[in-house]
Formats: C-alpha cells, structure tokens, sequence
C-alpha cells in the first residue's frame, strides 16, 4: 500500500480538521497528503510517511524505525535478506531457535536471582529479546519462502 493510501485510509476513522488542528496545519495539505505523488500524475504534497520513507533510505539507520515503532506501542524486526531458495535441514534449524530462547531464558534467571533487575540488567534483557525477535522472524521468513541456508550462515557468524 502506497503512502497516501495509508493516510487516505486513516482518514475514514480519524478527523483530518482535528489532525490538521494538533499539528498545526492546514486542512487542505492534510488532504494533499491523501493524494498521489506528482510522479503519480496526482497533485499530492509530499507525507510525513514519505519523509520517513526518504529519511530511512538517505541514512540506512534502522534506529529511526525502530523509534517509530516504539512510538506506536511496538518493536521493528528488519526482514532477512531474500535469498535463493535452499533446502536445509529443518531440525537443526529449529533446535538453533530453541537454542535461542534458552539462552535468552538464562539471561533472564542470572538477573531475577536476587530478585531485583538493575538497569543494566534490564538493558541485557532488552538486547537478549530484540536478537531472539530477530533470529526467530529470520527463521519464519525462512520458513515461508522454504530457504534455510541464510538463517544457518547468519547464526553460525554470530557465533550461536
């Protein structure tokens, strides 16, 4: 789904006299928004979702959609790469992802053991849970497109 799309969509629940309102804009750019982009051949202003867009691509920085998701009350997991399709053995791989949350599980445990989770610990566990979220969508992806030769490499490189 195109930008404007997005935007065109959030507009059928949501006031744009009211969004205009709290952001301090005009109402017509708000519709312009919901518009296509002139490349389009529509008469759209450039979105905040294609400022974010364009933002992501300049700097390569993923920490900008993470903030993003974390704005919105969750996480940003990049998808893998896609690579050419591969068999691997499918139990190995699933014996990497129980692994996975095993060792995240022991972080876990070393830090509750006497009952409190200092600030550090608590960065520990965030760090853990993010790699796992990551290993284990990797792990889905590869499961969908039947490819589990990437998911091997990239446990293997980081050393699980």
């Amino acid at each position: 789904m195109q930008s404007h799309e997005v935007l065109k969509e959030v507009l059928k629940q949501t006031s744009a006299k009211q969004i205009a309102a709290d952001m301090g804009l005009s109402l017509s750019l708000i519709y312009k928004w919901t518009e296509a982009p002139p490349d389009d051949a529509g008469s759209g202003a450039s979105n905040p979702l294609d400022r974010i867009d364009q933002l992501l691509k300049s700097t390569g920085d993923r920490r900008i959609a993470q903030w993003v998701c974390e704005r919105a009350g969750g996480f940003f997991i990049g998808n893998p790469e896609h690579p050419k399709a591969h068999a691997y053995p499918l139990i190995p791989m699933t014996n990497k992802i129980v692994q996975e949350f095993a060792d995240m599980l022991a972080v876990i445990a070393t830090a509750a053991a006497d009952s409190t989770i200092t600030k550090e610990e608590a960065k520990q566990i965030r760090r853990r849970w993010e790699e796992l979220k990551s290993v284990t969508e990797g792990f889905v992806h590869a499961a969908e497109a039947g490819n589990f030769t990437a998911l091997k490499n990239e446990l293997e490189h980081k050393g699980h």
